[in-house]
């Protein structure tokens, strides 16, 4: 979470709901992120990120390629399935992601979203570096040592992590973001929430952000989550182009 500086001004709260496996949720990060650099009273919001699972049923350690698991999984013609990732490289590239749908490994992120929560101060580098690991580096995202070793180069402590995930710490926090998440309806991530008034869902264009950033300082007080647009992203381990 980012905590904002100025605690003399009402903070702004935005949740995003996000799956490491959702190359259109390291899309919609990176839209946020400079939408939130050049937003005025960037200092008066917190940033929360929650956890969501789109495929929550993927075996721990298959390490299949996720072209084979997306046409097992959807019945797809390979084929459509590589135009399908094409496209979303081709978008990936446009804020500087330079994604390899050849080397992505499907993975279960159960893990690795317990290890955001573990994550303290660290959670918004820890983010990023999941999100490369997953899709540009062609990293093992459900092998607990591979997150140990992304965990340990964000500067979390690499016995506390590898004892943390041989546990069950943070599993009911997983568990917790999951249950909400049905709660507000959430169906396919990205998915913004400001102030639990008023939510956005998919990789939106960086000026649906700031519109969403201004209404969440200006309207910090509203209650019930209200639909404010849609735009691509994933929801049951298919992703729209």
């Amino acid at each position: 979470m980012t905590t904002p500086a100025d605690t003399a001004l009402p903070t702004a709260h935005i949740e995003i709901w996000s799956d490491i496996a959702c190359p259109w949720c390291y899309i919609g990060k990176r839209r946020f992120a400079d939408a939130l650099a050049e937003f005025e009273h960037r200092d008066r919001v917190a940033v929360t990120w929650r956890s969501y699972q789109l495929a929550p049923d993927t075996p721990v350690g298959l390490r299949r390629p996720e072209v084979d698991a997306l046409v097992e999984m959807k019945g797809m013609p390979a084929e459509q399935v590589r135009q399908m990732f094409a496209q979303v490289a081709a978008t990936a590239r446009q804020v500087g992601i330079d994604i390899d749908f050849d080397t992505v490994i499907a993975a279960n992120t159960f893990d690795a979203h317990r290890l955001l929560h573990l994550a303290g101060d660290r959670r918004e580098a820890l983010v990023e570096a999941l999100f490369r690991a997953h899709f540009v580096d062609g990293d093992v995202i459900d092998d607990r040592e591979s997150l140990v070793r992304i965990a340990e180069a964000v500067g979390m402590d690499a016995a506390e992590v590898r004892a943390d995930l041989e546990s069950d710490s943070a599993a009911d926090s997983v568990r917790a973001d999951l249950l909400e998440a049905r709660r507000l309806g959430v169906t396919g991530v990205p998915f913004f929430v400001a102030n639990r008034a008023v939510a956005v869902s998919g990789a939106q264009p960086k000026d649906v952000f700031l519109t969403l950033l201004d209404r969440a300082v200006t309207d910090a007080d509203s209650a019930d989550p209200v639909a404010a647009g849609d735009a691509d992203g994933c929801e049951g381990d298919t992703c729209a182009v």
